[in-house]
């Protein structure tokens, strides 16, 4: 950084057509902007994430700014509609600070006027595509939540970088709560945001130091009322069911994330309250240590789920299904990649939404809604509203928040600072398991010695079931279920068959086929193994046990149930069950197809006769989610069910 500037640098870029450059006003510690960094250089577009030039041709490290496409999850072989956006580079040459006060002074203030102003997906065609996707995918097991957006179109005759700074400059002025507002120009593509959240930041400390690797899921969305929020409103915002889950389901998939790129597997922080001049949403930070090239930790955590779905897998093949047009940057990152004095790299990407973007004359602000069993058609039609009117807001397109009224009073101190609204906000944490939220002891666990294969079937909540499994003391590995060889399931001294998406009765499915496989051959052979989720439902149905769709998913449901004479409070995220008759809670060899397997005692609802978990010999399944955040008691039965899958 080479700064301070003049704001005459600003105008200078204005009128230079050949100019690349960035600007850039992040929020400090105190959540105020005191001042805009401007970043100049060449552009380059390269084609993967490991491509990114982080050094000269010298091998001297430098500065760039990289623009990811949502089209960039194909990396993870993640589907996506492939509209050529490009992985653009912009490589800083000079970083500069101009104090806000001096760059308000010379950036345009005049309306850009828009034409034929308006979404380009009708609020009742929305509400359809809300109703099947809660129907067709949520409702067949394809996952817990999914993001689908529309966009709000229009057409600008004006120039491009006068337009960019006239619209950075008016979200600087009537947006607040922004973790980056920015400009980006460079050639053909104009991009200018307040994005309220960091997708992931990694920070190292001292030299040769790991790097502190931070994400900030945000979910639950509170559209502010008339006259502005109060604390009653946002109480009954808090409390709603709809909104809590979708936060905790989020906040999951962020976990599979942070597992899989740090070696502590990462602790919870929160929640907090995000404000805004028309929203507020909920949010945690998660926090981790790794080591990882910071284009590595990038790659592993395309994208976030606040913005795609889960399990991200299938949820990109859902977005893919009911998204009618590519999504350009939406829901990408900007990735800031700064030199450290050991010649790695700083990382900090906020996510690519709140985003407004010019091509050839027309503006494009795309919104989405995270949709959920509970979701509400046109709830979700208001929620894409919401969230565009920020940015539409600011710039002029459609009426300002009533807080920025300027005969309204000041505004007042913050809500989250209310005593009422900060229990509600800590009576969340009463659901979730001390595991991610409590430091984590390094002591050598009770299977200390042990090994572990798990195999991945397409729900990285697996990642977070072996980081649970390293702290119990096994030596675990990951497969992905397309690459364990029988070799590999034959020698594994425990299998861990995971959890997926889909229909277990599906024999279509290559995936679900060759889980069937892996599960039945560790079966048949007695060695030791513990089915989760998917894998429990494909165990139940080997053993005899039918399976049956629920009359409504339980998709980020917390249950307290018996396990095997133990109350446990345990996370859900099925669509499908193994059923048994009401009251059975044993069945003998000659009830089943696998006598071999002798005696199983069955965990299941009383009333219902779902099963919740099972064991015999060799064996034990278990239908929730140990790992995730809601399963309060997920550690001790975890314990409890490995124990006699080794026994």
């Amino acid at each position: 950084m080479t700064g301070p500037a003049t704001a005459d640098l600003i105008r200078r870029l204005a009128d230079d057509p050949d100019a690349s450059f960035a600007l850039i006003a992040r929020a400090g510690d105190t959540g105020a902007v005191d001042a805009v960094e401007v970043l100049t250089g060449p552009v380059a577009d390269v084609d993967l994430l490991a491509d990114i030039p982080l050094n000269a041709d010298d091998g001297t490290p430098r500065e760039v700014l990289a623009m990811v496409p949502y089209r960039q999850v194909r990396e993870r072989g993640f589907e996506a509609h492939d509209d050529g956006a490009p992985l653009r580079c912009l490589l800083v040459e000079t970083h500069e600070r101009i104090p806000l006060a001096d760059a308000m002074g010379v950036l345009p203030a005049e309306a850009v006027p828009l034409t034929d102003a308006g979404f380009d997906i009708a609020d009742a065609e929305y509400a359809d595509i809300v109703r099947r996707v809660i129907s067709d995918e949520i409702g067949r097991g394809e996952g817990a939540n999914f993001v689908i957006r529309r966009d709000y179109v229009a057409g600008v005759d004006a120039d491009p970088r006068v337009a960019a700074l006239t619209w950075f400059r008016a979200l600087l002025e009537h947006e607040r709560g922004a973790y980056w507002t920015f400009a980006i120009v460079t050639p053909g593509h104009v991009a200018v945001g307040a994005s309220p959240e960091a997708h992931i930041t990694a920070v190292a400390g001292a030299v040769g130091e790991p790097s502190t690797v931070t994400m900030n899921p945000i979910s639950g969305t509170f559209r502010h009322p008339a006259g502005g929020a109060t604390v009653e409103t946002l109480a009954a915002f808090l409390t709603d069911t709809k909104e809590t889950e979708e936060l905790f389901m989020v906040v999951d998939e962020e976990l599979k994330m942070m597992s899989a790129v740090c070696s502590d597997g990462g602790r919870i922080t929160g929640p907090h309250l995000k404000e805004m001049s028309r929203l507020t949403h909920t949010e945690y930070m998660l926090r981790g240590i790794s080591r990882l090239d910071p284009r590595d930790i990038l790659r592993e955590t395309m994208f976030a789920p606040t913005v795609t779905g889960s399990p991200m897998q299938n949820a990109c093949a859902v977005i893919r299904r009911h998204e009618r047009t590519p999504r350009g940057y939406y829901s990408g990152v900007a990735a800031l990649f700064t030199p450290r004095a050991d010649g790695g790299h700083d990382l900090d990407a906020p996510i690519l939404i709140r985003t407004a973007y010019l091509v050839d004359g027309r503006l494009r602000v795309p919104a989405g809604a995270t949709l959920v069993r509970h979701s509400d058609p046109y709830g979700e039609v208001n929620e894409t509203h919401g969230k565009a009117a920020g940015v539409l807001g600011a710039i002029g397109a459609v009426p300002r928040a009533h807080a920025d009224d300027p005969d309204e009073p000041a505004p007042r101190r913050p809500l989250a600072e209310d005593p009422r609204i900060a229990e509600l906000l800590a009576s969340r944490n009463a659901r979730l398991a001390p595991f991610w939220l409590e430091p984590q002891g390094s002591a050598p666990g009770p299977f200390a010695g042990r090994s572990a294969l798990v195999i991945d079937a397409e729900d990285r909540f697996t990642t977070m079931l072996a980081h649970q499994l390293r702290h119990l003391g096994l030596d675990v590995r990951i497969a992905h279920w397309s690459e364990a060889t029988d070799a590999d399931v034959d020698a594994a001294e425990l299998v861990v068959s995971g959890p997926g998406p889909g229909d277990p009765r599906d024999a279509g499915n290559p995936r679900i086929t060759r889980m069937r496989e892996l599960v039945t051959r560790r079966l048949d052979a007695g060695t030791p193994l513990l089915a989760v989720c998917l894998s429990h439902q494909i165990l139940s149905d080997r053993i005899g046990i039918p399976l049956a769709p629920l009359a409504s998913p339980h998709q980020g449901l917390q249950k307290t149930v018996d396990v095997f004479g133990e109350p446990a409070s345990i996370g859900f995220y099925n669509t499908f069950t193994a059923r048994v008759l009401p009251g059975v809670t044993r069945l003998t060899p000659s009830e089943t197809r696998c006598g071999a397997v002798g005696d199983v005692e069955v965990a299941a609802e009383p009333a219902t006769g779902d099963v919740y978990a099972l064991r015999g010999r060799g064996f034990a399944s278990v239908q929730g989610h140990l790992e995730s955040i809601l399963s309060r008691d997920g550690m001790r039965t975890l314990e409890r069910l490995v124990a006699h899958a080794l026994s």
